[in-house]
């Protein structure tokens, strides 16, 4: 398993890791790398695109 961190994240051990198996994908945090989630494509692309947008700094009540 092939896993890659953002080019965003530092040299330190705060972040988080993508890896991709055949049919979904697998998140980590990088200073726990045992706990790992499993998920597929759309999933993933909205928790991105919710990040790239700012909206869980504020979520709603």
């Amino acid at each position: 398993m092939r896993w890659q961190k953002s080019s965003f994240s530092t040299d330190g051990n705060e972040c988080i890791e993508l890896a991709r198996s055949a049919d979904h994908f697998l998140v980590r945090e990088s200073d726990a790398p045992d706990i790992v989630i499993t998920t597929s494509a759309r999933p993933l692309r909205a928790l991105t695109r919710s990040l790239t947008a700012n909206l869980l700094d504020h979520p709603a009540r």
